[in-house]
C-alpha cells in the first residue's frame, strides 16, 4: 500500500483560462456608443444571432435571460395544458424542471444509464403514458445523450424531444451538434459554462409549427414582428440584454478551440485511468463527442476500503480539485418535490385530480446509485497534458493506496 505524499502529486494551483479579453472590449465599446440596449433588432444581439446560426444553423431563435429560461420557453411553445407531462433526468439542474412545473406540467424522471449519466431510453419508453407530451434530454457535463434511440422515441408517440445543452456547448452526437436533433435545442451563457456573459441562454428550432411564434414566449406574447402589443397568450418576460449579447457574441467565437481543448484533457484523462479498477469512468459512444463541462465518473466502492469522502479528501490532499458527488439527491428527492411545495404549499395539477404523480414514491435507483459514488473533477480548456498527467497519477496512487 502506497503511504501518502509527503509533497502533493499535483504541484500547482489548478490552472485557469483567461475567459474575457480583447474581443468582448470591443464589442461593449460599440455597444455603449448604441442610443438603445434592448434586445430587439439591436446589433449585438443581431451579431449574437449571426455568430450563433454559424455554429447551429437553426432558423428560429430567441436570446434569453438564462439556460433555465430558455426550457421555459421551449416548454410554453408547446402550449402545456396542467396534468401534461414531460420526461426528464432526474440527475439535473432544477433549470430543466422549473418550466415544466410553471406550465402546470408534470416531471416525470426516467433513470439514467450508469456510465453515461444520461437518459436511459428503455426506461424512457416505459415512462410515456397518454399524458406524455415531450422528452427531455439532459447532455449531462457535455456527454450526449443518445439522441437517435430518444428521437425514434419521440416519433413514435408523436411527443417533442427537447435537447438541454446548458452544459453541452460544442458536444456532438454521431457528429452532428447537440441541439440540432430534437425539437428544441436550448443553451446557456451562465457565468459557470463553456462559453458565458454572466447569466444569458438561447432557445432555438426549426421546427416549422413552433418557430414562427418562438419570440413571443420570451417576450410577454408581443408581436415584435408587427409591433403589436396585444398578447393571445400567457408567456414571461425573458428578454436579453444588448450588452449581454455583445458578451456571449464574442465568446461563441472562441467555442471551437474551447471544446476541442476540454474534450482532449477528458480523453487524455480516460485513457490514463483506463486500467485502474476501482475507478467506473464515463464512456462516450462512438462518433460522439463529449465536451467536458466537468469530468464525472463513479467509484466502484466494493473494491476500495474507505469511504466516497475519505477517498476524495485523500485526492485533494494529493493536490486534486475533486468534489464527493455532482448534486446532493436526485431532483426528485428535493424537500421541494417531496412536499409537493410548488405553489404557496400547493399543486394545483395534483390538488385538482390532473395528476396521481406522488414524487416520495419514484425511485429511479441507477440515478440514485450514481449520486451515492460519483465524484467531480474539475477540467477545463487552461490545462496541459502535464497538468492532466499529475491529476491522473494521483488518482491512480490514491486508487491503489486503498484497494482491497
Amino acid at each position: 500500500m502506497n503511504a501518502p505524499s509527503l509533497k502533493p502529486i499535483v504541484d500547482e494551483p489548478v490552472p485557469q483560462p483567461g475567459r474575457w479579453g480583447a474581443e468582448e472590449l470591443a464589442r461593449l465599446a460599440a455597444m455603449v456608443t448604441q442610443s438603445s440596449l434592448f434586445y430587439w433588432k439591436g446589433p449585438q444581439t443581431t451579431a449574437l444571432l449571426e455568430e450563433f446560426r454559424r455554429l447551429y444553423p437553426l432558423k428560429y431563435a430567441f436570446p434569453c435571460s438564462s439556460g433555465t429560461a430558455s426550457l421555459h420557453i421551449a416548454l410554453a411553445a408547446l402550449r402545456l395544458r396542467p396534468g401534461d407531462e414531460v420526461i426528464v433526468s432526474p440527475i439535473t439542474d432544477m433549470g430543466s424542471v422549473i418550466g415544466i412545473l410553471y406550465q402546470q406540467g408534470v416531471p416525470v424522471f426516467a433513470d439514467l444509464d450508469p456510465r453515461t449519466y444520461n437518459l436511459d431510453p428503455a426506461d424512457v419508453s416505459r415512462r410515456i403514458t397518454a399524458k406524455t407530451r415531450a422528452i427531455m434530454a439532459v447532455h449531462l457535463a457535455g456527454n450526449p445523450c443518445d439522441l437517435a434511440a430518444l428521437s425514434a422515441l419521440a416519433r413514435r408517440h408523436k411527443v417533442a424531444l427537447i435537447e438541454d445543452c446548458a452544459q453541452a456547448w460544442g458536444a456532438k452526437h454521431r457528429g452532428t451538434p447537440v441541439g440540432l436533433i430534437g425539437d428544441f435545442g436550448c443553451y446557456s451563457f451562465n457565468d459557470f459554462k463553456h462559453i458565458a456573459c454572466g447569466d444569458g441562454g438561447i432557445v432555438a428550432t426549426n421546427h416549422e409549427t413552433y418557430g414562427p411564434a418562438l419570440t413571443k414566449w420570451g417576450d410577454k406574447s408581443y408581436d415584435r414582428v408587427a409591433g403589436t402589443r396585444a398578447p393571445e397568450e400567457l408567456a414571461p418576460n425573458y428578454r436579453i440584454s444588448e450588452p449581454q449579447s455583445a458578451v456571449a457574441a464574442a465568446q461563441l467565437g472562441k467555442l471551437k478551440e474551447i471544446v476541442s481543448r476540454r474534450n482532449h484533457a477528458g480523453g487524455l484523462l480516460t485513457s490514463l485511468l483506463a486500467d485502474v479498477p476501482a475507478l467506473l469512468l464515463p464512456t462516450v459512444a462512438d462518433g460522439d463527442t463529449h465536451s467536458y463541462w466537468f469530468y464525472l465518473l463513479r467509484l466502484d466502492l466494493p473494491r476500495l476500503s474507505v469511504s466516497r469522502a475519505d477517498f476524495v479528501a485523500a485526492l485533494n490532499a494529493e493536490g486534486v480539485a475533486a468534489g464527493a458527488g455532482y448534486i446532493p439527491t436526485t431532483v426528485y428527492q428535493y424537500p421541494v418535490f417531496r412536499n409537493h411545495n410548488f405553489f404557496g404549499g400547493a399543486w394545483p395539477a395534483r390538488d385538482h385530480g390532473l395528476t396521481t404523480m406522488d414524487y416520495r414514491q419514484v425511485s429511479c435507483p441507477v440515478a440514485e446509485a450514481i449520486i451515492e459514488d460519483c465524484i467531480v473533477l474539475r477540467l477545463n480548456e487552461a490545462m496541459s497534458d502535464d497538468y492532466i498527467g499529475k491529476v491522473a497519477r494521483a488518482m491512480r496512487v490514491v486508487a491503489q493506496r486503498f484497494s482491497k
